[in-house]
């Protein structure tokens, strides 16, 4: 196992979600629909099961009738040098989109750059890197 890998249900948006993550990250994504695997807990064509890999690594689905949706509080996914400066920066820009800024990505006084946002599916990201 090489991390802990989001498992995000959405209410209803998975696949749109999803394929927000592909645009901002990059990567492949695969989705299956509950008729894909015979759940009965929802509409045919929800998505049952969404792969994201690439860069960052994203699994999604549409919350069954049972399941709650995503609610995220007191924790953020962390893109702390995940990746060069300048790919950080248009990730924080391409997921604040449509949501919100809560500390704009830029330098700290200790020396590192980082930022935190919401995105548009209630996601809290916190992305940042160490030196110039």
């Amino acid at each position: 196992m090489t991390g802990i890998t989001p498992y995000l249900l959405f209410p209803g948006n998975a696949g749109e979600a999803l394929e927000f993550y592909r645009s901002v990250f990059g990567g492949a994504l695969e989705m299956r629909t509950f008729a894909d695997f015979g759940r009965v807990d929802g509409p045919d064509d929800a998505v049952a099961h969404g792969t994201l890999v690439g860069p960052v690594a994203i699994y999604g689905a549409d919350a069954g009738a049972d399941e709650d949706a995503v609610h995220i509080g007191g924790m953020f996914f962390s893109l702390l040098g995940a990746a060069a400066p300048s790919t950080l920066h248009r990730w924080f820009e391409a997921l604040a989109d449509s949501g919100r800024i809560l500390l704009p990505l830029e330098r700290r006084a200790w020396g590192a750059s980082d930022g935190q946002l919401v995105d548009q599916y209630g996601v809290r990201w916190l992305i940042g890197y160490e030196g110039a």
